[in-house]
């Protein structure tokens, strides 16, 4: 992706393209390290373009643009179960109580 292509872009399709490229890279690099892939001029030209991407993003910042952070998808919380109610742990974890 050129420069100029990617200056034409809104605030939101470079976060967009920007979160993509960076999902992108992560699997490239779990695949390379894996030894499944040898995609290593794949990989360079993905981190020029996330490069540009995010350039563009903080040029847009700095000429006042406001920039809405993308909704992210939260992990779901991990359930902790609570040793009063006889969960797998309940003998390990003692709490002071009244006597």
């Amino acid at each position: 992706m050129k420069g100029k292509k990617v200056g034409g872009l809104d605030t939101v399709e470079l976060q967009r393209q920007a979160q993509d490229s960076q999902e992108q890279l992560f699997r490239l690099r779990f695949q390379m390290g894996m030894g499944q892939s040898e995609g290593l001029k794949k990989y360079r030209v993905l981190r020029k373009d996330r490069a540009r991407l995010l350039t563009a993003l903080r040029a847009k910042e700095l000429a006042g643009e406001t920039i809405v952070p993308l909704a992210v998808a939260k992990p779901a919380p991990l359930v902790k179960k609570a040793a009063s109610k006889g969960g797998r742990f309940a003998g390990l974890f003692k709490r002071n109580k009244k006597k």
